[in-house]
């Protein structure tokens, strides 16, 4: 086969595809706001959010963020994302891992404070994106009631996109979510003894 004809039927195939393509495009018409779950047990659930998050500023949108567990360290995430002033309202509210505080009462009340510092930024008609970073593990403890979380998830204004990150998000959070991402764990550097690191995991 020539380049010419190899080029005419690269160009027919890719018209076909773009047919099909802009079809699909063509019939999705919902637009509403999202539940989205960051879960599994590889690295870079809250650097999504994140990530997510600093698009949403690109359009110049209200963002919201409350930390569950972690709270008790400084981030590079948060110094620059703070940087964005009213347009981010930030709320890191957990005292560390559980091993951390070794008080579980402590811990229900830090998760119960950012439970209701959640619901009400989510009661906010400006907000466009909540992340509740590792919601899942408040959940997962049984620091929070699971159905009540995903009932106020669930009724919360139809506009606001959510993101909660962590591990082993509950079976009902999934069901109600509308994407479900799962890291999956095929390497990490921390078991060939690499320590955290600046601007990798803070």
């Amino acid at each position: 086969m020539s380049d010419t004809e190899e080029a005419a039927r690269h160009r027919a195939k890719m018209e076909k595809r773009k047919a099909v393509q802009d079809a699909e495009v063509a019939s999705k018409t919902i637009e509403k706001g999202l539940l989205l779950v960051n879960t599994g047990p590889g690295k870079g659930k809250s650097t999504a959010a994140f990530g997510l998050l600093l698009r949403m500023q690109g359009h110049g949108r209200p963002c919201g963020v409350v930390q569950f567990i972690k709270g008790a360290w400084s981030t590079g995430e948060r110094h620059v994302l703070e940087g964005f002033g009213p347009l981010v309202e930030w709320h890191s509210m957990g005292e560390g891992f559980t091993w951390e505080t070794q008080d579980r009462a402590r811990d229900v009340a830090a998760a119960e404070a950012a439970w209701a510092k959640a619901l009400a930024l989510m009661a906010r008609e400006d907000l466009a994106l909540l992340v509740l970073d590792e919601l899942c593990i408040a959940l997962r403890y049984g620091y929070l009631d699971t159905d009540a979380v995903v009932a106020a998830l669930r009724a919360r204004r139809p506009s606001l996109h959510v993101v909660a990150t962590g591990r082993n998000a509950p079976p009902a959070l999934i069901e109600a979510a509308d994407l479900v991402t799962e890291m999956g764990l095929v390497k990490h550097h921390f078991a060939a003894g690499v320590k955290a690191q600046q601007g990798i995991e803070f």
